[in-house]
């Protein structure tokens, strides 16, 4: 592949590989390896070369063909939560006839330098981030070789001018709380999902129920976890042994309602009897847990069917559809919940 200088690169700050050679004292061909992904460069040249593109800008004077692939990255495989996304997106990548490539970052949220190697190697149509995000410099790396991502529930939030699709968490946890206030509860606990943003709109919205109906927000009742079942065990059994325990927890998923299911039964507590519960997501567990939960359903396979029509527009470069999606969530009632009565604490 080939660049010759154009000044209307030069004039639009954009650089060609021949200048970026220049301005990083190598060959153009080794610039040619940075920017396709070649492993064969030293780390220090590739870091050199790659410093170069993110203070100057590079774009490719002709447009190349993609490979048919999506590539979709989630922080881990685990439960049924990256089903239904991966239900929603090979949904809309087989409409567009494009095949999957699926990474896992094992519990990380941010892909290493290798994974970025291999994208640039391979070149896929573009790139669906679930629940993880790119460093400035990976995404400027991704621009620059006219590979689009676009982010689907993401960690936090989102920098300008990325795309990105949510859900209306902060909506989600007022309505799980006022439905708990609603039926009577004057106690009632969150067991968060740490500092992500998902799980700060989510705890914000439970404030907001409190303060709505003239509830203090008891710093006791608010219990930090990180989205896992283990967290909702923990943090129920310590709840149920306060001295005033809560009569309803609303878990700020459905892997950490499961969690408080857990810690009823061992304390010999009834669900919804001696302690109403409500979850987040409304995963296919949620309607066969036993009682079913009462859950706030997001809407995980469209957010992730939206989220790789955009890629594909994106990486036609189309760009009327809006950058920032955010799908309503729905209250979903079933028996876990119901009027709080009097209880004897385990």
């Amino acid at each position: 592949m080939t660049d010759a200088p154009d000044s209307a690169g030069e004039a639009q700050g954009v650089l060609t590989l021949a200048q970026i050679a220049e301005l990083a004292g190598v060959s153009t061909a080794t610039v040619s390896k940075v920017v396709n992904g070649h492993q064969e460069v030293a780390s220090d040249t590739r870091a050199m070369v790659e410093s170069v593109i993110q203070r100057h800008g590079y774009r490719r004077q002709k447009r190349q063909a993609k490979a048919q692939l999506l590539e979709v990255v989630f922080h881990e495989l685990a439960g049924p939560y990256p089903v239904s996304v991966l239900n929603g997106v090979e949904r809309a990548a087989r409409a567009h006839g494009l095949s999957i490539v699926l990474t896992q970052l094992q519990g990380r949220h941010e892909p290493g330098r290798s994974w970025t190697d291999t994208v640039l190697t391979r070149r896929p149509t573009g790139v669906v981030m679930v629940y993880s995000e790119l460093t400035s410099a990976q995404q400027v790396q991704l621009a620059s070789r006219d590979i689009p991502f676009v982010l689907v529930d993401p960690t936090g939030e989102p920098a300008h001018g990325v795309p990105s699709v949510g859900a209306d968490n902060w909506s989600g946890g007022l309505a799980a709380t006022r439905h708990l206030v609603n039926l009577g509860h004057r106690r009632v606990a969150v067991i968060t999902g740490g500092p992500m943003l998902s799980a700060r709109a989510r705890l914000d919205g439970y404030r907001a129920a409190l303060e709505e109906a003239g509830l203090p927000v008891d710093p006791a009742l608010i219990r930090e976890g990180e989205y896992r079942i283990v967290d909702g065990y923990r943090h129920t059994t310590a709840l149920m042994r306060l001295p005033e325990p809560p009569t309803a927890i609303f878990a700020s998923n459905d892997g950490e309602a499961l969690g408080v299911y857990q810690a009823a039964h061992a304390l010999g507590l009834r669900i919804p009897d001696d302690l109403s519960v409500v979850g987040f997501d409304d995963l296919p567990p949620a309607e066969i847990m036993i009682p079913a939960l009462t859950t706030v359903r997001q809407p995980l396979g469209e957010m992730a069917a939206i989220a790789t029509e955009l890629v594909v527009e994106l990486s036609r470069g189309l760009s009327d559809r809006q950058r920032r999606v955010v799908l309503p969530t729905e209250l979903v009632v079933r028996a876990s919940t119901a009027p709080p009565r009097r209880r004897l604490t385990p």
